[in-house]
């Protein structure tokens, strides 16, 4: 393990911002696992928390010991060229994705965790490129170009599961009594619940490992030569799991910041998400967290970084428009949309700022 007291103030500030952060990300998106269960009444708010907070914390062994390896840490860690990446450009995405985060958590808007964290890291890259080489071929294309599709495709991945779930599910419960079926469903939500909790965390965590990843590789290629770094004389395509093996505290400590973040709520989204889209049943809880559960295990498998938000969101609209269009409400899903859409961008502008301020003084 590497010491803590051998690390620069710069960077323990950076794993300190970034694992408050994460705490952020925690109580914003702790609606995505728990809206369904709470506006059923499934569980209280409180019961839904704990529980949700001890599976966003599971989805660790999940990740390390089945799945293997943190695939999704490791292409937030890529999606920026190595050499625009410093200790500055990293401080200065951290700082404008907690502010997004906490206004638009104020607003009770489900924005995207994970897409202010990108938008923030590459607008301080592109704006350090900018100054020192005016070149902006800055961020990896092959990595953000996937996350930039699945503000689209995640949302409709877990609409179409979602929709396609509850109709098997209502023709095999055609003949069902309603109030049993109804008793069976609020204890399947349970499972349902906990599924879509293993997912948010094994997917958000991870991306405040990449974060840390990359300002901790960044530190140790600044190294001088002579040093003998280890980082300095392997491929660049190997650094991050040496960065995991050696720094093992780091995804231990991701996944527990996310669940006590989850433990302290987020009751503003969780209203939005759990009554203000769609009036939601047991039944269609149980569909909507399983498809969001599948989609972001998928999404995982592949190591491509999505919205829970949206993942869940579209889920919740998928069950929606099995009971009719009009069942939606599309203005609130409009307006979802658009913070979905300006997240990225507005990150991005505002990290640049932070990162010029941060130049000013540098």
């Amino acid at each position: 393990m590497e010491m803590l007291t051998e690390l620069p103030a710069m960077l323990l500030f950076i794993i300190v911002l970034a694992l408050g952060f994460d705490y952020i990300n925690g109580f914003h998106d702790a609606a995505n696992s728990i809206a369904t269960i709470v506006a059923t009444k499934v569980l209280t708010p409180v019961q839904a928390v704990i529980w949700a907070a001890c599976f966003n914390f599971a989805a660790y062994f999940i990740s390390k010991y089945w799945i293997g390896e943190f695939k999704i840490g490791n292409t937030i860690a890529k999606t920026v060229h190595e050499e625009f990446i410093t200790l500055e450009v990293i401080l200065a995405g951290l700082v404008a994705a907690i502010i997004w985060n906490l206004m638009t958590w104020k607003l009770g808007i489900p924005s995207s965790s994970s897409h202010t964290l990108i938008g923030g890291f590459m607008g301080a890259a592109l704006t350090h490129a900018y100054y020192i080489s005016a070149d902006l071929a800055t961020v990896v294309n092959s990595k953000v170009i996937w996350i930039f599709l699945f503000i689209f495709l995640a949302p409709l991945l877990g609409m179409l599961m979602a929709y396609f779930i509850t109709v098997a599910i209502l023709w095999i419960c055609r003949k069902t009594n309603p109030h049993k079926a109804d008793k069976w469903f609020k204890k399947l939500q349970l499972l349902s619940s906990a599924l879509f909790s293993l997912g948010h965390g094994g997917n958000d965590a991870q991306k405040v490992m990449g974060i840390i990843g990359a300002a901790v590789i960044c530190w140790h290629m600044s190294l001088p030569a002579s040093a003998g770094d280890p980082y300095q004389a392997m491929e660049a395509s190997e650094r991050f799991g040496y960065f995991v093996e050696h720094y093992y505290w780091v995804p231990i400590a991701s996944f527990i910041f996310i669940g006590l973040g989850t433990l302290s709520g987020g009751w503003k989204i969780v209203k939005t998400m759990g009554s203000k889209i769609t009036k939601v049943t047991p039944l269609e809880g149980v569909a909507a967290e399983t498809a969001g559960a599948f989609s972001l295990f998928i999404t995982e498998h592949f190591g491509i970084p999505v919205s829970t938000t949206h993942t869940i969101t579209g889920s919740i609209i998928g069950v929606g428009i099995t009971k009719r269009i009009s069942a939606v409400r599309w203005g609130v899903t409009i307006n979802l949309l658009w913070a979905w859409i300006l997240t990225i961008p507005v990150s991005a502008l505002m990290a640049a700022l932070v990162y010029y301020i941060v130049h000013l003084f540098n």
